[in-house]
C-alpha cells in the first residue's frame, strides 16, 4: 500500500499539501465563506466515451461548488479498490483526474486507498470532497436579488443528454456505432467571472440525475412559480435523441455531467448567453424559458408542434450507477 500511494497517487497529484503527507491537509486561508460538498462516483463502466470514473469525480464535485457560486480550491480523493483490479487501468484513472484537477485549476489536497477482497465491491469506487470559496464581492449584495421571480430567463449551457447515454451505449458495447460522447466537464472557467454580475443570476443547479427535467421541477417546487419551456430552444443532438428514442429514454430526464442550469434576470440574460457562447464549452448554450406567476408549482413545456406538456418529476428508477 505504500508503494501504490507513493508511486501512483502522491506521483500524480504532487502538490505542496498532499506531498506532507499529514493525517490532515492544512490548507491557506482564503476571504470568504467556505463552500464543502462531497460525492460519491460508482459508474458503471469505468471508462466511457468523453471520460471516465476519475474524470466524473474530479468534474462532479468542481461542477457542485460553482453551482454555489463558489470558487473550486482543492479535493479530497477516496478510492475504495477491488482485490486484483488491474493497476495499468487504475492508472490510467489516476492519471486522468490529474489532467482534470490541473484544467480546472485545482489540487488533491488528500486521500484515502482502501483494498477490499475480491467481490466486496465492483472494481473501484471513487469518493471526492470539495472546498471552494465564495468571494466577499459576492457576499456583499442583497440577498433579495438573488431570488428568482416572475419574468427571469432559464438558460442551460449547452446539449444536454450526452452523458447518460453515452454511458448507456459503453454499457451495452454499442460505443462504436455512436458519434457523441460524455459532456463530463468542470465548469469553473466557463462560469468565471459571470457570479461576480450585481444582481445578474438569480439560480445555477447541474442537472445530473434526473436532467434537466428534475433540476426545473425541483426549482418550481422551492420558488412555488411556474416555469413555462420551449422544446424547439432545447439543444439536443440529432444522434442523442436518434439514441433515446431507440432506448425508451426522454432526453429530458438523462444525466448530464457539463451543464448547468442557470436562471437570470431579464435585463442581463442576453449578455450573459453571449458571454457564455464565446467560450468553447458554451457555444450551445441557450434561452430555453422563462420564469411565471401563473400554474404555480409546475413546469410547462410548448412542445414543437404548438401543444403544452406537463413536465412532472421523474417516475420510476433512474437510469443506474450513470454517476
Amino acid at each position: 500500500m505504500h508503494q501504490l500511494i507513493e508511486e501512483l497517487f502522491i506521483a500524480r497529484f504532487s502538490n505542496q499539501v498532499l506531498n506532507s503527507k499529514a493525517d490532515s491537509a492544512i490548507l491557506p486561508q482564503r476571504p470568504g465563506h467556505l463552500a464543502f460538498t462531497t460525492d460519491s462516483f460508482v459508474v458503471d463502466p469505468l471508462f466511457f466515451p468523453g471520460g471516465d470514473i476519475g474524470k466524473l469525480a474530479v468534474c462532479g464535485t468542481i461542477n457542485d461548488l460553482v453551482a454555489a457560486r463558489a470558487v473550486p480550491c482543492c479535493l479530497s480523493a477516496g478510492f475504495i479498490i477491488e482485490e486484483g483490479f488491474p493497476l495499468k487501468e487504475l492508472g490510467r484513472i489516476v492519471a486522468s483526474m490529474a489532467e482534470e484537477a490541473g484544467r480546472a485549476g485545482v489540487f488533491i489536497a488528500t486521500g484515502d486507498t482502501k483494498v477490499v477482497e475480491k467481490g466486496k465491491c465492483d472494481k473501484l469506487f471513487i469518493n471526492t470532497s470539495g472546498i471552494g470559496y465564495i468571494p466577499v464581492c459576492q457576499q456583499s449584495g442583497n440577498r433579495e436579488d438573488n431570488k428568482v421571480r416572475p419574468g427571469d430567463q432559464v438558460i442551460v449551457t449547452g446539449y444536454i443528454a450526452d452523458h447518460g447515454m453515452a454511458v448507456m451505449a459503453a454499457r451495452n458495447q454499442m460505443s462504436d456505432g455512436i458519434d457523441f460522447q460524455s459532456d463530463c466537464a468542470s465548469l469553473n472557467k466557463l462560469l468565471e467571472g459571470i457570479c461576480d454580475e450585481p444582481g445578474g443570476i438569480r439560480f445555477m443547479r447541474d442537472p445530473t440525475r434526473g436532467g434537466l427535467a428534475t433540476t426545473l421541477c425541483e426549482l418550481a417546487g422551492e420558488t412555488g412559480l411556474g416555469i413555462l419551456i420551449h422544446e424547439e430552444m432545447i439543444p439536443v443532438r440529432p444522434a442523442v435523441k436518434g439514441f433515446c428514442d431507440m432506448l425508451g429514454f426522454d432526453p429530458l430526464y438523462v444525466a448530464n455531467e457539463g451543464k448547468m442550469v442557470i436562471v437570470t434576470t431579464p435585463d442581463k440574460g442576453p449578455l450573459l448567453l453571449n458571454r457564455l457562447k464565446s467560450h468553447p464549452l458554451g457555444k450551445e448554450a441557450s434561452m430555453i424559458g422563462e420564469i411565471g406567476s401563473d400554474h404555480k408549482g409546475m413546469v410547462r413545456m410548448v412542445t414543437q408542434i404548438g401543444g403544452t406538456r406537463i413536465i412532472n418529476m421523474l417516475s420510476g428508477d433512474q437510469l443506474p450507477r450513470i454517476c
